[in-house]
């Protein structure tokens, strides 16, 4: 089966690390993933997470990270 005869619905989902994905419609969420809100064609809905996810790293790393550039406060 081509993508283009692809007629199944689907969902965006994301994830606690704010990873993006799509699931069939009508199917029940994988553990840890909830509903973004976005629904359409395969094509409608990875077009839309292509505009939203534009840092892929995962949430924890993306706050590590910050944590070790932010400017520490010297002891008085």
């Amino acid at each position: 089966m081509s993508e283009s005869a692809d007629n199944k619905r689907y969902r965006v989902v994301i994830n606690h690390e704010e990873q993006y994905s799509i699931w069939v419609e009508g199917q029940p969420l994988p553990l840890g993933w909830s509903a973004e809100g976005k629904e359409g064609s395969k094509e409608e809905c990875l077009a839309y997470i292509k505009t939203v996810w534009v840092d892929m790293r995962p949430l924890s790393l993306r706050q590590a990270m910050a944590r070790e550039s932010a400017p520490t406060v010297p002891a008085v």
